[in-house]
């Protein structure tokens, strides 16, 4: 999905059972492949790492240091 120019990534702190927005804006960048993902499709982060992740693949291959 691309987003328009006038759209901003939000800061967000990412806890177990959600995440705190720091800075507003309408989504977040994946760690590992830079695509950026809508807040309200956002499911899957790192609360060590601090990071957002598109897939739960993405994800799980990031936790085994695959990516």
């Amino acid at each position: 999905m691309l987003m328009s120019s006038g759209e901003h990534a939000a800061t967000l702190i990412y806890g177990p059972n959600g995440f705190r927005v720091i800075k507003p804006g309408r989504f977040v960048t994946c760690a590992v492949t830079g695509e950026p993902i809508p807040l309200e499709a956002l499911r899957y982060w790192s609360v060590d790492r601090q990071e957002a992740y598109a897939t739960p693949e993405i994800a799980t291959r990031r936790m085994l240091g695959q990516a």
